[in-house]
Formats: C-alpha cells, sequence, structure tokens
C-alpha cells in the first residue's frame, strides 16, 4: 500500500510553498498526497444566512484542485486526493490523518513579526503537540522546491540535535536517511545546558561542566559510528541555550533541515517541548518533528519494521 502525505491547504503563499515539499516527496516516493481544507463553520452558516445560497463543499474542493494543479504542475504524475471540512483547523488535521492512516503530515508555518521571531499559527503548533505522525514544518518565508532535484540544493545539510536519550538512536536514523536520499552532509548537535541552582553558584564547576562535554562528545562520537562515512558524519558539542545554538548553528553551516525529536508521556503521548517550539520560532529551516512512537519504530530492527509495515 502506497503510503500518503497530508498537507493542509488555507491557500496562503506559506501553504504553496509547502504543497510544493509535499508534492516533490510524494512525487519520489509514489506517495498518494491528500489535499485537506478547512471551512470554518460560522463562515459556513454566514453564506447561507446572508446569501440564501448553501455552502457547497465541491467548490472547496475544486479550488483546491486548481490550486494544487497551478502549485505542483512540475511534480509529475501524483495521486491527489482533495478532502473538505468543518471545523477547528487543528482538530480536523489531527482527525484526517487518524483516518487516513497518513504517512507525514507537511505544513506551513505562519507569519513574520519583529527582528527574530518567526512565530508559526496556534493551528501548527496544536498539530505538533498533539500528532502521532511525523510532521514537516515548512518556513512561511521558503518558496519551497518545485521538484525532489531542488530540495537537496535547498537543503545543503542536514542538522540532529540530540538529547543522549534513548530516542537519539531512532532519531539519527531517521536524518541519516534523509541525508542518504539527499545525498548531502549531517551534523549531529549537543548542548550542554549551564547548571543554574543556589547550588551551583558555591561549587567551582569547570571540572564539571568538562566532563559533561567530554561525556556527550563520546555518546555522539558512538551514534555516529552507524553512519557512512560518506554522509561526511560531523558531531558538534556546545554549550549554552539549545535552542539559541541550534538557531546559530542552522544559519552558520546552512543547514537547510533540523530532524528534532518531540517529547512524550505515557499519559499524554506527544508533546512539543520548549526546545522544538524555539527552534521552529528562531530557525529559518525546515524542520522535521517526529514523535517518540515513530522514532522508536524507525529505530527498531527490520524484523520489527516489519511487523509495523516499514520496510527493512
Amino acid at each position: 500500500m502506497a503510503p500518503t502525505i497530508l498537507c493542509p491547504i488555507d491557500f496562503s503563499d506559506g501553504s504553496r510553498a509547502a504543497l510544493r515539499y509535499a508534492a516533490a516527496i510524494a512525487s519520489h516516493f509514489g506517495a498518494r498526497l491528500l489535499l485537506l481544507a478547512v471551512e470554518d463553520p460560522l463562515l459556513t452558516e454566514a453564506i447561507g444566512l446572508g446569501t440564501g445560497i448553501a455552502w457547497d463543499p465541491d467548490e472547496t474542493r475544486s479550488s483546491l484542485s486548481k490550486f494544487a494543479a497551478q502549485v505542483a504542475s512540475d511534480a509529475g504524475h501524483l495521486a491527489v486526493d482533495c478532502e473538505v471540512a468543518v471545523g477547528k483547523p487543528a482538530e480536523e488535521i489531527l482527525r484526517v490523518s487518524h483516518s487516513a492512516h497518513v504517512d507525514l503530515i507537511v505544513m506551513s508555518t505562519h507569519g513574520l513579526t519583529g527582528m527574530r521571531k518567526l512565530f508559526f499559527g496556534s493551528t501548527t503548533e496544536r498539530v505538533l503537540r498533539e500528532t502521532t505522525v511525523p510532521v514537516l514544518a515548512t518556513p512561511a518565508v521558503d518558496p519551497g522546491p518545485f521538484r525532489l532535484s531542488e530540495i537537496r540544493a535547498l537543503v545543503k545539510r542536514t542538522l540532529v540535535p540530540l538529547d543522549l536519550s534513548p530516542q537519539s538512536h531512532p532519531q539519527l536514523q531517521v536524518a541519516r536517511a534523509i541525508s542518504e536520499a539527499l545525498n548531502v552532509p549531517i551534523i549531529a548537535l549537543h548542548v550542554v545546558e549551564p547548571i543554574r541552582s543556589p547550588l551551583a553558584a558555591k561549587l567551582h564547576l569547570t571540572g564539571i561542566d568538562l566532563e559533561r562535554k567530554t561525556r556527550a562528545e563520546d555518546a555522539l562520537e558512538e551514534l555516529l559510528a552507524t553512519v557512512p562515512r560518506r554522509l561526511h558524519p560531523e558531531s558538534l558539542v556546545l554549550y549554552g541555550d539549545p535552542a539559541e545554538e541550534i538557531a546559530k548553528l542552522v544559519r552558520d553551516r546552512q543547514a537547510g533541515l533540523v530532524v528534532i525529536g518531540l517529547h512524550g508521556s505515557p499519559m499524554l503521548g506527544p508533546r512539543m517541548g520548549s526546545v522544538t517550539y524555539r527552534v521552529l520560532c528562531l530557525a529559518s529551516a525546515v524542520v522535521l518533528a517526529i514523535p517518540p512512537e515513530k522514532a522508536a519504530v524507525a529505530g527498531a530492527p527490520a524484523t520489527e519494521n516489519r511487523r509495523a509495515g516499514l520496510p527493512a
């Protein structure tokens, strides 16, 4: 069964760029592309009350088809389906991603405000907090690729920030697979955060910080041993605020893709942590956010992947 990529569309420039990424990926992998437009229930009711003409979802589907034909005309033959829903966008995106068994959600972040603040809409934030499938979040300022071959030029490098938790290995394997597909270098990063506590202020921490850095370097090197040399794997251990350091590295090393994990808990499921949130706000890169469950499957042995319906 072909994989399915869900791309929510609000007809903005941001969703135009997201659609280009989604179409390029779907075309390359032979995936089904599912476009979703979500109408506000108050607007659909207002049309009937104000004009006496009932709202027709087929008109929105037609607009979706035309939008796709204009934006993704160079993506080759695509299996494109259009779906229209009425309700709150985030709820409908999550509902459709579950009911359609999608493998990836591609959606835009929204809006530029101020010198350094790239705020994304509440819809994207809600989806990232509750998704059970990976989300590729594309910056609103990114025009997007017209074909898969252009993604490599846009990405240049894959950056994978790792917190050295058990999820780090499967997260790195996802980043490795993408880097192999695009033939781009990969950078593994760990940021050592300053220790802030009353006790820390009384202690001489130089030795402790050095020990933390050394352990992180050893752990990264062990993880990168699984990455082929042709990808020019590089490990970096930095000291400071994680989101700030990730954003700086994206800018300084021209890393166009950040592969980052979403935090989770047994009771609440995956949740977007503060580092992921701030990376999305600060970095102008495409961000692939991976829920813990998907990262675990990606890092499973081949036999476990086969049970999960994934290629070995």
